[in-house]
């Protein structure tokens, strides 16, 4: 899972950017099982990928699009319907 929090009302330009740059680097990986791209509030994006294996890493998005770092985490799927 990859999130981004977007600087001071430039939520819709981070979602812009993650639309055409980070969605399409994660959609030509190997190993990718299917991905999503999100809103949430408080002007965040998030992009959730479901791989077999490892992940491949996301584009940073610019600087000026975002209030902090962005945040990366790995989950184990444990369990699978």
């Amino acid at each position: 899972m990859w999130e981004a929090r977007a600087a001071d009302g430039l939520g819709a330009e981070l979602h812009a950017w993650a639309r055409e740059f980070a969605l399409p680097a994660v959609r030509g990986a190997a190993g990718l099982e299917r991905v999503e791209l999100f809103t949430a509030p408080g002007d965040r994006v998030l992009l959730i990928a479901l791989w077999a294996g490892g992940p491949a890493p996301v584009p940073e998005p610019p600087a000026h699009l975002l209030a902090r770092p962005v945040h990366h985490w790995t989950f184990t799927r444990t369990d699978a319907g």
